[in-house]
């Protein structure tokens, strides 16, 4: 009497592990999906963390870059009481490569001088101070920057170096002037300044606007004294 009833526990038995059978792999499943999610989220993690540091990577060099000319720049500044060091591998432009001009609305008895022989910003700015006792013109009008971009249109380039400089990092950044005028107008190109890259500004020879430029490029420039 008592084997029939051992049939149902069997029975009933062998359906739950069937049951436990089939359930197991939609366990494994949905471990497999979460650890699959889980790969995904790392994985754009990596890839934010790759732009990010991609991004401070360019900052850093566009701040090495900058800084390398800002100290070669007050290096230049403190050799003014070294003339020997002011004088080595100096040569004044020749003055067929030259054109001077004399006055100006705010400046009847200033004159400027545009070197057509290009040089890196330092070494035109060293050129303004030895040899002319001035430094690179500063402009302060959209009618005095005018006149400049009508009387460098004429020559080969698209820039000439004028006396604006970025100094400071970060937020801190700020244009100054090299002669120590105030900074009281600009006459950007559009994007410009903020989408430039340098920190040394150039005026364009055609329309007259002004782009940042990196300070070792090579470019004609005006001196003014």
């Amino acid at each position: 009497m008592k084997h029939p009833l051992l049939l149902p526990i069997l029975l009933l038995g062998t359906v739950s592990a069937l049951r436990l059978e089939n359930d197991a792999p939609h366990l494994e499943s949905g471990g497999t999906q979460a650890e699959l999610s889980q790969d995904l989220e790392d994985s754009w993690e990596q890839e934010g963390q790759l732009a990010l540091t991609e991004e401070a990577i360019q900052s850093e060099a566009d701040e090495a870059e900058a800084y390398g000319y800002q100290d070669d720049f007050e290096d230049g500044e403190a050799m003014e009481s070294d003339p020997a060091a002011l004088d080595k591998d100096m040569d004044c432009p020749r003055e067929e490569d030259t054109v001077q001009w004399q006055g100006s609305p705010g400046c009847k008895t200033c004159r400027y001088l545009l070197v057509r022989t290009p040089r890196k910003f330092r070494k035109a700015q060293r050129i303004c101070k030895r040899c002319y006792r001035g430094n690179l013109i500063s402009i302060h009008s959209y009618n005095f920057n005018y006149r400049i971009q009508c009387l460098t249109s004429g020559i080969n380039q698209g820039q000439i170096w004028i006396g604006g400089i970025i100094r400071g990092r970060f937020l801190c950044k700020k244009f100054y002037w090299t002669d120590g005028s105030s900074w009281n107008f600009g006459y950007w190109a559009p994007g410009q300044p903020g989408n430039g890259k340098g920190r040394c500004v150039a005026l364009c020879t055609r329309g007259g606007q002004w782009r940042r430029t990196r300070c070792k490029r090579r470019l004609p420039f005006v001196c003014s004294f």
